[in-house]
């Protein structure tokens, strides 16, 4: 089954999460209209939550089964579920299943929640930071990266020899939370950071962040 234009993607390229699922999307070569969201435009911002009222990117739309899908992880599940392409993002096997989708779950809480923590705190006016917070998401992110570094002194991947689920949620929250609390002398996360990178899927949702890099505050 092939997606054609069925299929809308509502996101912004700066959006790690949206990101996520630019990856998976690219890795797969499924066609979609993208539609980028601005919230400083209030046509564009009350379109979005006239869609999905939560107000939280990405969401997918498919026209052809009337379905609205938000979450990240879930659009990439649906994905494969209804328009599998390629070589699929989460295992066959249920228990290497399970295993691509706790360490989706570790990159979306300890990784990704932590980095947005720091990113949020620096776009507060000054008078309104919260040192505490920080210190504590700086800290659950070294933590993270001992963890990923360990992991990582055997594999090629997040969960072993395939590319998944897993390092679609990785390769985001690592590129900016990088730029915010550096990897170091973690040498096996630094040399998995630069295979993501260099992962033409993933170099793509980069590189058209790129215009959009001076509005973060890293």
């Amino acid at each position: 089954m092939t997606a054609g234009m069925s299929l809308t993607l509502y996101f912004h390229p700066l959006s790690s999460y949206c990101q996520k699922v630019l990856i998976a999307l690219y890795e797969a070569g499924t066609s979609f209209a993208p539609v980028v969201v601005n919230f400083g435009d209030p046509e564009s911002a009350a379109a979005f939550r006239k869609l999905w009222p939560v107000g939280k990117m990405p969401v997918l739309r498919d026209a052809d089964r009337d379905q609205t899908v938000p979450e990240s992880s879930i659009i990439i599940e649906y994905l494969g579920l209804h328009y599998p392409r390629g070589t699929a993002l989460i295992p066959a096997d249920r228990e290497l299943a399970l295993r691509v989708r706790l360490a989706d779950r570790f990159y979306d809480l300890y990784v990704h929640d932590p980095m947005q923590r720091i990113v949020g705190d620096r776009l507060r006016p000054q008078d309104k930071t919260d040192p505490v917070g920080v210190a504590a998401a700086e800290a659950m992110l070294a933590n993270s990266y001992d963890m990923i570094d360990a992991e990582m002194a055997g594999r090629t991947w997040a969960t072993g020899d395939a590319f998944t689920l897993a390092d679609c949620a990785a390769a985001p929250p690592l590129f900016f939370a990088n730029k915010l609390v550096p990897f170091g002398e973690r040498r096996n996360l630094t040399a998995y950071f630069r295979r993501l990178s260099r992962r033409p899927s993933v170099a793509r949702a980069f590189n058209e962040a790129e215009p959009f890099l001076k509005f973060f505050p890293g």
